[in-house]
């Protein structure tokens, strides 16, 4: 008996652990603020202004936080399968209604992560001389661990 209660125990640590792993090394994990000199922001964007990146159930999401801290609307969710990928597109809230989302993380010259977050139409790519600009973009520098998590219902 002792034995399958060890056994057990083991699995549930090693499958924690595998979550915990994938958080801790994932370069969209954290807080990330507009590092611009002087961003400007519609009613829409400023729900973008400082976004943090973290697990959010299976997922990962991105949750707004206000000026206080105070942690906000979920702006957006990845399936945990991207979490080490260069460039992530999907949906982002925008108001009312969900624009397509690219986030492109990088590095800067002091080699410290960076993220361009960008919301757009449809045909709206970072990457690709066709198609529309986008209605908003940003440049984001990490300022530490996430502290706003996402309802795992979001």
């Amino acid at each position: 008996m002792n034995k399958i209660i060890l056994h057990v125990t083991f699995i549930t640590a090693a499958l924690g652990g595998s979550t915990v792993a994938m958080a801790d090394t994932s370069p969209f994990f954290g807080r990330w603020i507009n590092s611009e000199d002087k961003p400007h922001y519609s009613s829409k964007g400023i729900l973008y202004k400082t976004v943090d990146i973290a697990a959010c159930g299976k997922d990962f999401c991105g949750v707004s936080v206000d000026d206080k801290g105070g942690c906000g609307e979920t702006l957006f969710r990845f399936l945990t399968i991207h979490a080490n990928e260069e460039i992530l597109q999907g949906h982002g809230k925008w108001g009312t209604t969900k624009l397509k989302l690219q986030i492109e993380q990088s590095k800067d010259e002091k080699d410290q992560n960076t993220l361009l977050i960008g919301l757009g139409d449809k045909k709206f790519d970072f990457e690709s001389r066709e198609g529309s600009t986008p209605i908003y973009s940003g440049t984001y520098k990490s300022t530490g661990a996430a502290k706003c998590m996402a309802d795992v219902t979001s």
